[in-house]
């Protein structure tokens, strides 16, 4: 057994990569460990798409709101790569999305040591010390957890994937396998859809894309200056004070800045495939307003289904893409039995502290805090980019707060893989 933690976090996605920077750059030392699933650091990497762009700027990045001064900023990075200069005459907040996954993969790989990949978390009990958990045969002792478990692909009721039925999370993955499609639809109507319709239209000049989804048209987000400063940290206070109907106003509001919304030169440069095919007189990008997909089966074959006079068109699929979005994962599932010490509010949702730490019964010494889950009780950057450096910081305080937060030097832990 491995002397115990300060913190470890489960998951090693953004949120807790930029904790491990946090670590990494504290002034006292940290013992931590970060444990990951997955064989390697990666990020939607099923929708990095050559030209699809951040929507949030590079200066929300991993570090910079937290610690201006970083050299885990993506403008160290930059420099790096050698392209400081060539993105400053670029003119442009909003780097490729490929390029944002790079400035990840850099950050990760300086922080590799902090990290066990490939590491499954299981049986994770309280013990004196906080928790106890297994992973690679080994055995963990930790006084904090910080649970960071991601997003899970929706699909509709009904819906299940399979060879002609995709997530769009596996786009890139999948799309080899397709051989000249004769069509293609898309279900759904934010940027991941809108994204996906241009880039198959692109792919294969002779297939049929198919956009389906229940709106007119695609609806623009609201990145304006006063819209935009829901993002702010200093909106999470307002958010996480204010009474549970003001909440909810607040989501209603201010929904249209990330979710079921598209880029304005997206919608316009898709606007302008749509009329340049009405005038050469060969439609084969169609858009769908209005409209549902019905009698969907395993083989593609399907019906789109107008919502404003019933008209029914049958379309035989070569593939069928649901840009249907994410939920939140359970963020204490992982934790199993323990997970019935975390206290719930009358609407069955975590009770969560301003630091996100979940509210547990007395018995439970150690702290448990969230990156995701939290939209309930912080607001809209909840399991997004936007405020993830702030987070992170105010998450590593608190940490430090609680008794006999420093328990000595920072252990390798050779025998966890």
């Amino acid at each position: 057994m491995e002397p115990v933690l300060d913190l470890a976090g489960i998951g090693f996605g953004p949120s807790n990569l930029a904790l491990a920077i946090a670590v990494e750059e504290h002034a006292l030392p940290v013992r931590a460990r970060f444990f990951e699933r997955q064989p390697r650091f990666g990020w939607h990497r099923g929708m990095l798409l050559e030209d699809a762009t951040m929507q949030v700027s590079f200066l929300k990045d991993l570090v910079t709101l937290r610690n201006p001064t970083s050299t885990f900023s993506f403008l160290c990075y930059l420099r790096d790569r050698g392209r400081l200069v060539d993105f400053v005459n670029h003119k442009n907040l909003f780097p490729l999305r490929k390029e944002f996954h790079d400035y990840f993969e850099w950050a990760a790989e300086r922080v590799a040591h902090h990290v066990s990949y490939g590491a499954e978390v299981s049986r994770v009990r309280a013990d004196e010390d906080g928790f106890e958990f297994t992973t690679g045969g080994a055995g963990v002792r930790a006084r904090n957890l910080v649970l960071a478990t991601g997003l899970e692909a929706c699909l509709p009721d009904g819906i299940e994937a399979g060879e002609r039925i995709w997530h769009n999370k596996d786009l890139l993955h999948r799309v080899e396998s397709l051989r000249d499609p004769r069509h293609v639809v898309v279900v759904g109507a934010g940027q991941s859809a809108a994204e996906a319709v241009a880039f198959f239209h692109d792919r294969f000049p002779e297939s049929e894309v198919h956009g389906v989804f229940a709106r007119y048209g695609y609806s623009p987000a609201d990145d304006s200056p006063f819209a935009n400063r829901i993002f702010d940290p200093g909106a999470v206070d307002d958010f996480y004070s204010a009474p549970e109907e003001v909440k909810r106003k607040l989501m209603g509001y201010h929904a249209n800045t990330n979710y079921g919304v598209v880029d304005q030169d997206l919608i316009e440069e898709l606007y302008r495939r749509v009329y340049r095919e009405k005038v050469v007189g060969r439609q084969r990008l169609l858009l769908h307003n209005t409209s549902r997909l019905i009698d969907v089966n395993p083989d593609g074959k399907c019906v789109i289904e107008s919502l404003a006079d019933g008209g029914r068109l049958p379309v035989d699929a070569d593939v069928i893409v649901y840009a249907t979005g994410y939920r939140p994962a359970d963020p204490v599932r992982v934790l199993g039995e323990l997970a019935d010490h975390c206290e719930r509010d009358e609407y069955g949702r975590l009770k969560v502290t301003r630091d996100y730490r979940v509210v547990t019964s007395e018995e439970i010494r150690g702290g448990i805090y969230l990156q995701g889950g939290t939209e309930h009780t912080h607001g809209i950057t909840s399991s997004l980019l936007s405020n993830t450096a702030v987070r992170v910081g105010e998450i590593l305080d608190s940490i430090l707060r609680r008794p006999a937060a420093l328990a000595g030097p920072v252990p390798r832990l050779e025998a966890i893989k």
